[in-house]
């Protein structure tokens, strides 16, 4: 795979700060024409650089105040248990983010709620998932740097 230069870098972080930018404001910014951003841009896609292309949603202006993150432990790590939690942990909109770690938790969840009397029937939805042992969870004061995209 070609290593990315400093033009693909700036093309990169600028459609991470707004997807919504045309090819030509892209180019304006990287000082290229639109055909070679466009090359650019393509190339990165077929290459799998960039996945998709996504709306950042405000969490305030949809009313889920709180965030929590919420570490959690299965009764058992085979495959099979933590293929069966995952399922169904995946129909739960509220979970943000599901991460299997190593350590002494198996995941660690980012869940949005209303409020907390929201998140406690979120609680109750993941306490009876399969397989759960344990629910530790952390209500987040303030974001301090919500940035979703990745260093380039």
């Amino acid at each position: 795979m070609k290593e990315l230069d400093r033009i693909d870098r700036k093309i990169l972080l600028s459609l991470q700060k707004n997807s919504r930018l045309s090819v030509g404001e892209v180019a304006d910014v990287c000082g290229l024409s639109k055909s070679a951003c466009h090359r650019r841009i393509k190339m990165m896609e077929d290459r799998g650089v960039i996945e998709r292309y996504t709306a950042v949603l405000s969490a305030a202006a949809l009313g889920y105040n709180v965030i929590f993150v919420v570490d959690l432990t299965l009764q058992g790590q085979s495959e099979e248990a933590m293929r069966e939690f995952e399922e169904a942990l995946l129909r739960i909109p509220e979970v943000l983010e599901c991460q299997l770690m190593t350590g002494q938790n198996d995941y660690i969840l980012r869940v949005a709620a209303k409020s907390t009397e929201d998140y406690e029937e979120t609680h109750h939805r993941l306490a009876r998932l399969p397989g759960v042992s344990t629910i530790q969870s952390s209500l987040a004061l303030r974001t301090v740097k919500p940035w979703t995209g990745l260093p380039v």
